[in-house]
This record gives C-alpha cells, sequence and structure tokens, in this order.
C-alpha cells in the first residue's frame, strides 16, 4: 500500500506542511498516525489534490468538506441532487464573473486604445 510523509505531500502540491495539517484539523483528510508521525494513503492524497483544485476553482472549505460528506455516504438520489445543486450552484457563479472578467477586459482594451491614441494626436502635434 503507498503511503506518503507530509512532506511529500507538501513537496509534489507545492503547498506548506502546514496548509496540509489545517485541511487535517478541519476533516478533510485523515491520516493514519503512527507515533508523531502522520502516514497520508492514497485516499488522502487523491482528496488533497481534490480540496486543491476546488480552492482553485472557487469552493470555500466548507464546501469542499460538503462534497466530500455527499461523496462518501451512500450515494442516493437525494445526495447526488443535493451534489447537483452544488455544482450548479457554483457554475453560475464561475459564469457571472467570466462575464464581469470580459466586460473589465473589454473596457481595459477600450482605455488602452483611448491612451494609445492620445499619445499619437500628442506625437503628432510635437512634430
Amino acid at each position: 500500500m503507498d503511503t506518503f510523509k507530509i512532506s511529500d505531500l507538501a513537496k509534489e502540491f507545492d503547498i506548506t506542511t502546514r496548509s496540509i495539517r489545517f485541511y487535517e484539523d478541519v476533516g478533510l483528510i485523515q491520516p493514519e498516525r503512527k507515533g508523531t508521525m502522520r502516514l497520508y494513503h492514497r485516499r488522502d492524497k487523491i482528496r488533497l489534490k481534490l480540496i486543491l483544485r476546488g480552492k482553485r476553482l472557487g469552493f470555500s472549505l466548507a464546501e469542499i468538506k460538503e462534497l466530500f460528506a455527499l461523496y462518501d455516504t451512500q450515494q442516493g438520489e437525494t445526495q447526488l441532487v443535493q451534489m447537483l445543486k452544488i455544482i450548479d450552484d457554483k457554475e453560475a457563479v464561475l459564469k457571472r464573473q467570466l462575464e464581469d472578467i470580459t466586460i473589465v477586459l473589454d473596457d481595459l482594451t477600450a482605455a488602452r486604445q483611448r491612451c494609445e491614441d492620445a499619445l499619437n494626436r500628442i506625437e503628432m502635434s510635437e512634430q
């Protein structure tokens, strides 16, 4: 069975050991303990990868924990419907953010063009 030390996971995912211990403290991962050493199994490694991916996508740790809890329970209709609702809600938020980003990028492009046009007019008038 594959096991990993906290330092191995920290290096692989380019995060601090403190972050990993925090995820453990909030119940997102549960390493095996041998004395003072933590041994992480494949399941912990996969969960750590999912935590980091979830954070990149804008999920809070509470939302990630809820998704894990839903996944860990019997995959009944209620759990799957709830998981789909969480996914749909997050997708809607990300789409709104993408629209906002697109608008800001368009505004920045227009502002850049106005500045370049103004600089060109200044340079032309100086000649």
